[in-house]
């Protein structure tokens, strides 16, 4: 604790990464800072969603790659080593212990109290430590919530007691169910149909919509993911919605699932992944005159409108902008500068892309689906073009057709998708599907982020051969199209 030990300028909820980024600013701008965790230091992320997810999926990935290599094809037809797989992301998921964290955060002079944290009125918090005591603090000038978000689960018969898997389960679990039930359509859902497949599952997927999967993204990306699942063995069927779950012999019994409509199927486990929900409902939101459970509506510079002179901010995704880790410590950083320049009094740099404006939130989100195909994007795709009547012009090129892909593998399939804005010829969406697709994001959102025209990429050379060769090839292909030499 510092000089006082119960008064911070900043008190922050949630050490997650979101909530680390925000502390390690305000401390780095000399605002003193406390953070309080009642779990894990490094949150969801660190031990249950990107790290133990990637850690599993990795093998899988890079055994379908190998697949298409010639001279590969027969050594990867070998099942995956499976001690090897879970020994990985045990190590990826720091063994579900933080002292890692911990001794940075004491390196950073950040405090820690660990426990429970509620809101007790304005810039109050109160923590329910683990031997039962109350901490109480109190903050000079803000308190952040960097809560994030649980896993939303249906009201369904039996639910509660089937003793279901979340993503934490799905990313925890060490032995390989024979038989598994994805419900869901969206990021986690594919990732993990994708990663249990290849660790030897039987994996069905119920998908509720007959849309397709990872809705929020250009159709064709999931499309080339489901033919891809499809081929891997996985079952995926539209148009289904589950309508109870019970294990009959308790835990460790087969799940009895029961879909709309009367069919059945059975299962050794079943993974619901559909969607996410604010961790907000035990946050005493109410002695702020907030609403517990409910997301935390913020202005452009994260601070919570509904809660008068502008102290509490909230952060990642417990605000609903963009529910991804990289765009929730892209937020800390930007918070964390603002909470220090408006406690030293000093002018915001919140124009366009300044220093304290939140402008990558709305027009260059990036997103990776590591499955196979990977699945990358960033900025508008189509569909939000049509439904903010903004006028894009849209330009596919198939990946098969560079020389780069073809070295990458035999029989490469991918596709890339450009929106061009056709006023100022600068690239405001781009969308890749294919293996090793992911490294091509970066350039994207340079691109996009620097609202770079196209004039000046073509500048910009792409080595020979690179699947990155296909920006020229964009290019190429807007010049044939508009008839500009």
């Amino acid at each position: 604790m510092n000089e006082s030990p119960h008064v911070y300028d900043v008190v922050v909820i949630g050490a997650g990464p979101v909530g680390e980024n925000l502390a390690d600013r305000t401390r780095a701008a000399g605002l003193s800072t406390v953070i309080v965790e009642r779990h894990l230091l490094g949150g969801e992320c660190s031990f249950w969603a990107c790290e133990p997810s990637k850690a599993l999926l990795r093998p899988a990935v890079a055994r379908a790659d190998a697949r298409r290599v010639p001279g590969l094809r027969r050594a990867a037809q070998e099942p995956l080593d499976l001690p090897a797989v879970f020994a990985y992301r045990d190590k990826m998921s720091g063994h579900w212990h933080d002292e890692d964290q911990v001794d940075w955060l004491t390196s950073v002079s950040v405090d820690l109290v660990r426990g429970h944290g509620r809101l007790d009125g304005p810039r109050r918090v109160a923590v329910h430590t683990p031997d039962e005591q109350t901490v109480h603090l109190t903050a000079r000038h803000a308190v952040a919530v960097c809560t994030g978000t649980v896993a939303a689960l249906p009201r369904l018969p039996g639910l509660d007691e089937a003793q279901v898997w979340t993503n934490r389960e799905a990313t925890s679990a060490s032995s390989v169910p024979g038989a598994l039930a994805v419900v869901g359509g969206g990021v986690v859902a594919v990732e993990m149909a994708t990663a249990w497949q290849a660790l030897g599952s039987r994996v069905t997927m119920l998908v509720r919509g007959n849309s397709g999967i990872l809705n929020r993204m250009e159709p064709f990306a999931g499309e080339m993911v489901v033919a891809s699942l499809r081929e891997a063995g996985v079952d995926v069927r539209f148009g289904t919605s589950v309508a109870g779950v019970a294990r009959a012999n308790g835990a460790g019994s087969p799940v009895r699932i029961t879909l709309e409509g009367g069919e059945s199927l059975t299962a050794d486990e079943i993974l619901f992944a559909t969607g996410r929900t604010p961790h907000t409902g035990d946050l005493g939101l109410e002695s702020v005159g907030l609403t517990p459970g409910d997301w935390l509506a913020v202005d452009d510079t994260y601070r919570v409108t509904a809660v008068h002179e502008g102290w509490l901010y909230a952060v990642g995704d417990v605000n609903h902008r963009a529910l991804m880790t990289h765009q929730g410590k892209y937020q800390a950083r930007i918070a964390g500068a603002l909470i220090a320049a408006r406690a030293k009094g000093e002018p915001l740099d919140d124009g366009k892309w300044g220093a304290h404006a939140t402008t990558a939130d709305k027009r260059a989100v990036p997103q990776v689906v590591f499955t196979d195909p990977d699945v990358a994007s960033v900025g508008l795709t189509t569909m939000e073009a049509e439904r903010t009547g903004r006028e894009v012009d849209v330009l596919d090129y198939d990946l098969a057709r560079v020389s780069g892909a073809l070295q990458y593998a035999e029989g490469y399939s991918g596709k890339a998708r450009v929106l061009i804005d056709p006023a100022d010829e600068t690239i405001v969406g781009a969308t890749f599907v294919g293996p090793g697709v992911q490294e091509l994001l970066y350039s994207a959102t340079v691109a996009i982020t620097g609202e770079v025209p196209l004039r000046r990429l073509w500048h910009a050379v792409p080595a020979f051969p690179t699947i990155s060769e296909v920006w020229l090839r964009i290019l190429e292909t807007h010049r044939d199209r508009s008839g500009r030499g």
